[in-house]
């Protein structure tokens, strides 16, 4: 029993000894997991509040939206931009601040708004829909190779149409036709067959095909 208990004092002895050396290295770990795991819950409810104080000003664009004050308008858009420019809300703020603008004649502020999207959105969809715009907005300013460059930028298969559909705009307008008469063929083939908008894109290569 002596031996027993002589046995059982050196194995706490040892970890005394342990512990003196190794505790403390013990204690840091766990520590530095435990405020990880809390850094990560509090960016996690940080994240959340961001998304639900970001969604509450969205809504007032949309709701100034329905004013046709493109003050109101603006005003709202920059703010979600201002203190939420990384979420997806800010990037649809710009776009719907875009068009109020472009209705109202402010193609300038309208173009710096598309361009805000295409360079801050991290939302592929977004850029594209932005990039049309814009490419559209140049077309009317007569902007052909701006308008052009933005039009040839990658994008994803779904909307090869689209942009095939405008870059024939541009190339009819530089009288371009032969070039303009492959990007409506294209946009025809991409454009899903069920959709009206194919007949649009019809005319436009019956109307060429006639002017040759």
């Amino acid at each position: 029993m002596a031996a027993l208990d002589m046995q059982e004092q050196e194995q706490i002895e040892l970890l005394k000894a342990w512990w003196k050396d190794n505790g403390k290295y013990l204690i840091a770990v766990v520590v530095i997991a435990l405020l990880g795991f809390a850094g990560m819950q509090l960016w996690k409810n940080y994240q959340a509040q961001q998304s639900a104080d970001a969604a509450k000003l969205f809504g007032e664009v949309v709701k100034q939206s329905f004013s046709n004050d493109p003050k109101r308008i603006n005003d709202a858009a920059d703010a979600v931009a201002d203190r939420f420019g990384g979420t997806g809300y800010a990037a649809r703020a710009q776009l719907m601040a875009a068009q109020a603008n472009l209705q109202a004649k402010d193609n300038a502020r309208a173009k710096t708004q598309l361009r805000w999207v295409i360079e801050h959105s991290s939302e592929a969809g977004l850029q594209d829909a932005a990039r049309l715009k814009l490419a559209s907005v140049l077309l009317d300013e007569k902007a052909f190779d701006d308008a052009l460059k933005l039009l040839d930028a990658a994008h994803p298969e779904a909307f090869t149409g689209l942009y095939a559909d405008l870059k024939g705009d541009v190339l009819s307008a530089q009288g371009k036709n032969t070039e303009a008469l492959a990007a409506y063929q294209m946009a025809l083939d991409k454009i899903d067959p069920k959709s009206n908008y194919r007949n649009l894109i019809q005319l436009k290569l019956d109307g060429l095909k006639g002017a040759k």
